[in-house]
């Protein structure tokens, strides 16, 4: 009985930072919730994106978007894509729920869509190395982290008129 009354009384005193950061915990890729739509609505980290660091994310490197989409705000990068819609006005198309579940997992909006699932782990259909030809044992780390997908749908949050 001791024990649990102060357990009480702690969670009583601390009980606001207990509750905030259960409440930010970022959410596990397998746990994303989607909308019938494909669409994401809460946020996988409780903090804001950053749009610099999104924008650097466009880049070449761990989200590469522009090797397959269009961005003119970002004009000093060569070789952009054209494979995928240009991203120029994307938050005047879609909402920010809608972008993050692209983002996350583009194939549960656009299902025949080859661009990559940022967020997720697998299951994959025929994962692979290209360097051995030998499938990856187990589950397969997320391209990004939930951060780093706040921080693109940031950026892609500023990109809200045709002409950038």
């Amino acid at each position: 009985m001791r024990h649990s009354t102060g357990l009480a009384a702690l969670a009583i005193v601390f009980g606001t930072t207990f509750a905030t950061a259960t409440a930010f915990a970022e959410t596990a890729p397998k746990d994303v919730a989607f909308d019938e739509y494909g669409e994401v609505a809460e946020s996988l980290t409780g903090t804001a994106g950053d749009p610099e660091s999104g924008a650097a994310l466009m880049d070449r490197g761990k989200g590469n978007c522009i090797a397959c989409h269009q961005v003119s705000d970002l004009s000093e990068l060569p070789f952009q894509g054209d494979i995928g819609p240009s991203l120029d006005g994307a938050a005047g198309r879609w909402s920010e729920a809608q972008l993050r579940g692209i983002v996350v997992n583009a194939k549960n909006t656009f299902p025949d869509t080859m661009m990559p699932s940022f967020y997720h782990t697998g299951p994959y259909i025929r994962p692979g190395d290209g360097f051995t030809g030998k499938a990856p044992e187990g589950e397969l780390p997320p391209i990004l982290t939930a951060q780093a997908v706040e921080d693109v749908v940031a950026y892609l949050m500023t990109l809200t008129d045709e002409q950038n």
